[in-house]
């Protein structure tokens, strides 16, 4: 399986394609990254070193693989942060020339956009791009709870209200939607959900809350979900991709650890330690 993976990169710790390359790797998956920034850490830390890619960068990339003939044996794609309008618009192009090539390939959108007490965070005018262009373009999008918000226009406290801003989602035209963190009123204090929706029905993992902050867990999230999707159902791929997440975070929890400990853990992404089930809403 080949995945395209165009996302951030970090030189230090885990984010974009430096958190979800290597687990997909450790699952079997060729990843083909392209990075849009190349910074030393992720901006989280007071400061960091480094600099964002424009859209012309990622097009000469494509344009080399297309030289390769390898955009034909593309089966995944999945786009991550976009620091500027113009490198959202070099991704599309990219997604729209890969379907020219493998029309069966999957687009995979993580709406990087915000986060919950931290609001927008994105350069301006990147978070309306994603809903009005990114969005539409893609099979499958795996927002936050903020940003399932922002993208469908309204709040949701409770299950009801997630699952028809679910629905206003695959409207504008994902035929899977994957919510990587969800707390409602029906979500008990030290818990936290995860749910999916596509054709074959709606469902959710519910697991517990580790009280520890890291970067990049649901770009490894989304893309365990994506592999694991091309061979399974929905609900299986999530459950498949919350264990190992769940793993991930315990093991860096117990190291009181900053960083998420892959290495360390790197177990759990073929043999996770604790199995969660879904359950049908």
């Amino acid at each position: 399986m080949n995945i395209l993976s165009i996302q951030s990169h970090v030189a230090y710790g885990h984010a974009g394609n430096s958190a979800a390359v290597f687990p997909l790797q450790r699952i079997g998956c060729d990843v083909w990254p392209v990075h849009t920034v190349q910074f030393s850490n992720h901006t989280g830390y007071p400061t960091w070193k480094g600099r964002a890619f424009g859209g012309g960068m990622i097009r000469e990339v494509i344009a080399g693989l297309a030289e390769r003939g390898a955009l034909a044996e593309c089966n995944g794609i999945i786009s991550g942060y976009m620091g500027s309008v113009e490198v959202g618009e070099a991704i599309l192009d990219a997604v729209a020339r890969i379907r020219q090539d493998s029309p069966g390939v999957s687009y995979c959108c993580d709406p990087v956009i915000g986060d919950v007490g931290r609001g927008v965070f994105v350069a301006e005018g990147v978070a309306e791009f994603i809903r009005e262009h990114a969005v539409p373009a893609a099979d499958i999008i795996a927002p936050n709870h903020f940003e399932l918000d922002f993208l469908a226009g309204r709040a949701t406290t409770t299950l009801a209200s997630a699952l028809a801003a679910v629905d206003k989602l695959h409207a504008m035209g994902p035929r899977t939607i994957l919510v990587t963190s969800l707390r409602t009123e029906e979500t008990p204090p030290d818990e936290i959900d995860l749910l999916v929706s596509d054709k074959s029905g709606r469902f959710r993992v519910r697991t517990p809350w580790l009280p520890i902050t890291v970067s990049g867990a649901g770009d490894i999230m989304t893309g365990l979900f994506l592999a694991h999707y091309f061979r399974v159902p929905a609900a299986e791929a999530l459950a498949q991709a919350v264990s190992s997440i769940y793993g991930v975070l315990s093991h860096t929890a117990e190291a009181g650890a900053s960083e998420l400990r892959l290495v360390e853990a790197q177990e759990e992404f073929v043999n996770p330690s604790n199995v969660f089930s879904a359950e049908a809403i």
